[in-house]
């Protein structure tokens, strides 16, 4: 469980969510009542067996849930890592993302797996010509590459950056 110090850090720090606190808040509002609706919901749709109140509570509240879910997809964080940052199971983190995912694409805030944008124009042309605005967030990945026609691979002793790897990066529109 995360305490209350622990997520306004997160909140606070925009390299972590990539959102501003205002950003983040009104997620909250606009989303914390869709996501009781469907548990509720859920929870309806089978017979009870237990008293109603009765049972386990949540150890993590949504707006926890929003949090882990913003930082796995800004980061690509395991949900391992964000289990033990949070203070609960794996599954859990599991079950966060699968159900606050689905509310963020509704809104509008996806992740397309596998796009791969080369230029310039492509990162652009999927704004159109409405005149909307869109934030890009890149990330260059650093990666240890050995040569291919080298028999044994030399160490690389000077300590400089040389072989970069892939840039992540997202594209996404003003309400996402």
């Amino acid at each position: 469980m995360v305490g209350n110090a622990s997520r306004a850090a997160i909140i606070s720090d925009r390299r972590i969510t990539g959102l501003s606190a205002g950003v983040i808040a009104e997620l909250v509002a606009e989303l914390g009542p869709l996501w009781h609706e469907r548990h509720q919901a859920r929870l309806a749709s089978r017979e009870r067996k237990r008293a109603v109140g009765a049972g386990a509570k949540h150890r993590l509240v949504f707006v926890d849930r929003l949090l882990a879910t913003l930082v796995h997809l800004r980061h690509g964080v395991t949900h391992d890592v964000l289990a033990c940052w949070f203070g609960v199971d794996r599954s859990t983190i599991t079950r966060a993302v699968g159900e606050v995912r689905p509310l963020l694409a509704e809104r509008g805030c996806t992740v397309s797996p596998g796009v791969r944008l080369r230029t310039l124009a492509e990162v652009v042309d999927p704004l159109g010509s409405e005149g909307r605005t869109g934030i890009v967030d890149g990330t260059e990945i650093r990666v240890r590459r050995q040569g291919g026609d080298t028999a044994a691979p030399q160490p690389d002793l000077s300590r400089r950056p040389r072989r970069r790897g892939p840039s992540a990066g997202s594209v996404t529109s003003r309400p996402g």
